[in-house]
């Protein structure tokens, strides 16, 4: 009856041998490159959950936008263009005011033009024509808006000048002395 039942001839010792093995392969492959496997799986999971957020976010944001009903586009659409027609005739309007502008300077242009071509056929001057002329104009353009003459100043010297840098030309400014024998006797 003995000779049924078979034996291994490494015994339990065998099994035992090789999970040994196995943990000390384990244990020096940890050892070794322990730290770079604990970083790899915790950028491994970072990634994971960020990639999972982004698949729930698009699934998430496409159930919204099939909510929105017709009848309200159709609302939104003329609302906008109701709105931009009443741009349009604003713009319009301006564009009417700024064309009979230009139109009456072209006008008053043409007067002093002819003002001018008639006292010099008589033989006047052309600066007191001019300045009579607009004495007129001048009173007209007060009384509709305010014009304010610019002062004719002009720098001194450039915007971004500073004395203590040294730069911008200026005449004085500190040179070193002459190199050699002094001349005093």
């Amino acid at each position: 009856m003995e000779d049924d039942v078979a034996v291994d001839p490494q015994g339990p010792l065998a099994g035992q041998e090789g999970v040994q093995f196995f943990l000390q392969a384990v244990n020096s492959l940890f050892s070794d490159y322990g730290w770079y496997i604990l970083f790899a799986l915790i950028g491994v999971y970072l990634l994971v959950q960020k990639l999972s957020k982004n698949l729930q976010g698009t699934k998430g944001s496409s159930v919204p936008k099939t909510a929105i009903e017709p009848d309200d586009v159709v609302k939104q659409q003329e609302a906008l263009l109701a709105a931009r027609m009443k741009m349009q005739e604003q713009l319009n309007a301006q564009a009417e005011k700024f064309k009979e502008k230009q139109k009456m300077l072209k006008e008053e242009k043409r007067k002093q033009k002819i003002a001018m071509w008639e006292s010099m056929q008589e033989g006047k001057s052309y600066k007191a024509t001019l300045q009579h002329n607009q004495e007129p104009m001048a009173e007209a353009s007060t009384s509709t808006t305010v014009v304010k003459p610019k002062p004719n100043r002009k720098p001194l010297r450039g915007e971004g000048y500073n004395p203590l840098s040294g730069e911008g030309g200026g005449t004085c400014s500190w040179r070193p002395g002459r190199r050699g024998p002094s001349s005093g006797g």
